[in-house]
């Protein structure tokens, strides 16, 4: 269980869904641009989930064999993510980004992407089918539903978790929905200081992020295989 909420944390860490709903809450009535946005992810989402989650289900063969490749998996992405983990902490990846912010500034600056040219118009359907196109499973989610398939629950228990899963991974959008219902004028400034925290402190909380997990997966690895 653990496992799915970390890889539900991880799948939050959404710069477009940040982007998104930053645009959302400077447009006229937001909370029903947001509510659009969310409720066209939920639906991509929980579907998609749901139809992989169950589909491992009937698979015979995942279930035979996930006591023997379950600890080598772990072992393997908890040291991708140490690895990565280094590469942030030891400041390796400075060369990469610089290089990368060298190259945008001698381009001409960009025309923002069409998601976002569709969300200006501020027309809670069309957000609803951005929100349903730009959350398409990702890395971090498809291990959740690997997670979840792997804790050999009943068929109800894996779509609520697969719900909690969701609801996690959408708090970016969530949390400042329900925050510009109690507070509309407070919450874009409070959005802009989160963002401002992010660009000071990202790549700490990516550090500590990374090597957390990683760390918590190799030592589950080495449990389990000692154990078996």
């Amino acid at each position: 269980m653990s496992r799915v909420l970390l890889f539900a944390l991880t799948a939050s860490i959404n710069p477009t869904l940040v982007a998104a709903t930053t645009v959302m809450l400077l447009l006229p009535s937001p909370k029903k641009l947001m509510f659009g946005y969310l409720l066209g992810a939920y639906m991509t989402s929980i579907t998609i989930g749901c139809v992989i989650v169950l589909s491992l289900g009937e698979s015979g063969a995942v279930s035979t064999t996930q006591n023997t490749v379950n600890p080598g998996v772990d072992l393997v992405i908890g040291g991708l993510f140490l690895v990565i983990g280094f590469v942030l902490g030891t400041g390796r990846d400075r060369r990469y980004r610089e290089r990368r912010a060298q190259k945008r500034a001698r381009k001409d600056p960009k025309k923002p992407p069409r998601w976002q040219e569709a969300l200006g118009k501020g027309n809670p359907r069309v957000t609803f089918v951005v929100g349903a196109l730009l959350t398409l499973p990702g890395a971090s989610y498809l291990a959740a539903l690997d997670s979840i398939h792997k804790l050999n629950y009943g068929t109800v228990e894996e779509v609520l978790l697969v719900v909690l899963v969701n609801l996690i991974m959408l708090m970016l959008i969530e949390v400042p929905l329900l925050s510009f219902t109690i507070a509309p004028t407070w919450t874009p400034a409070a959005l802009e200081r989160t963002k401002a925290w992010f660009g000071r402190h990202g790549h700490t909380a990516a550090f500590i992020a990374v090597t957390t997990i990683g760390a918590l997966l190799v030592i589950q690895g080495v449990v389990t295989l000692i154990a078996s």
